[in-house]
């Protein structure tokens, strides 16, 4: 694996908007369709995946969120080894899931930069760049979308009532920071 630096190396704070990237996240795509799939993420993570479109779900190390009837996104703090850049989870999913052929376990934890935002106007800014329908997102802890931010795929995680997390691919996510900074710095 590629050892990347931070993308974006410091914190902004407009209008009562914080964001910052946070690091080392661990990130795996996983996707499945059978009910032994399931049962053996159940078992192996100790969380069981949202089911339902756009929720997530959380234990104690884990999030899961929910990205088609086939298909998660789970993360968490988890730090690896530097040297290897091998997560403890990714190897009990591969064992578990991808080597008895239950379904697919793919690491893209370099391929996405996660950042955190926090304040109370964090919607306003998103609805000045995402078609996006803000409403009833903002009110549901836990939910999930996949949208367009200033014309970037974007995976967006209501963690709190001011405070989402924020998937970005990492090739775009200098240009969507510095957009989200001039954007919050006009609220």
């Amino acid at each position: 694996m590629l050892n990347y630096s931070n993308v974006i190396t410091k914190e902004n704070s407009y209008s009562g908007i914080q964001m910052k990237e946070i690091r080392p996240v661990m990130k795996l795509i996983i996707r499945g369709k059978k009910r032994e799939f399931l049962s053996a993420i159940g078992k192996s993570l100790n969380l069981l995946l949202p089911t339902e479109a756009n929720t997530s779900s959380s234990s104690e190390k884990l999030t899961a969120l929910w990205l088609s009837p086939d298909e998660w996104l789970v993360y968490s703090n988890e730090i690896s080894n530097p040297d290897n850049n091998n997560y403890e989870t990714e190897n009990l999913l591969n064992k578990n899931i991808s080597k008895v052929n239950l379904g697919a376990v793919t690491d893209v934890t370099d391929q996405f930069v996660l950042i955190n935002i926090k304040g109370d106007k964090i919607f306003d800014l998103f609805e000045t760049g995402s078609p996006f329908n803000f409403n009833d997102f903002r009110r549901k802890k836990g939910s999930t979308t996949q949208t367009i931010l200033a014309k970037i795929d974007v995976i967006i995680h209501n963690q709190n009532q001011n405070e989402v997390n924020l998937f970005v691919r990492r090739s775009f996510s200098q240009h969507l920071f510095s957009w989200m900074s001039d954007s919050a710095s006009r609220l």
